[in-house]
């Protein structure tokens, strides 16, 4: 399995998707993806280490996919 850190903002977007795929990325609050994406298998990011410019990366990454499968 891959190892994953806050830098992996389109593999993150892609899992988020797979494992929330009937929630729209953007009702998502920062807190409730944050949350989401620690407890991703192979995340191995610092907690402290997030910061909003990469939670935006990350909720962007996941709207692209979710918008593949429902746009």
């Amino acid at each position: 399995m891959e190892k994953l850190t806050w830098g992996d903002a389109g593999e993150i977007g892609y899992q988020l998707y797979e494992a929330h795929e009937d929630t729209h990325p953007l009702s998502v609050t920062f807190v409730q993806m944050h949350k989401w994406v620690l407890e991703l298998p192979g995340f191995e990011g610092d907690p402290k280490a997030s910061a909003e410019k990469t939670l935006e990366a990350i909720q962007m990454a996941w709207y692209d996919e979710w918008k593949l499968d429902n746009e």
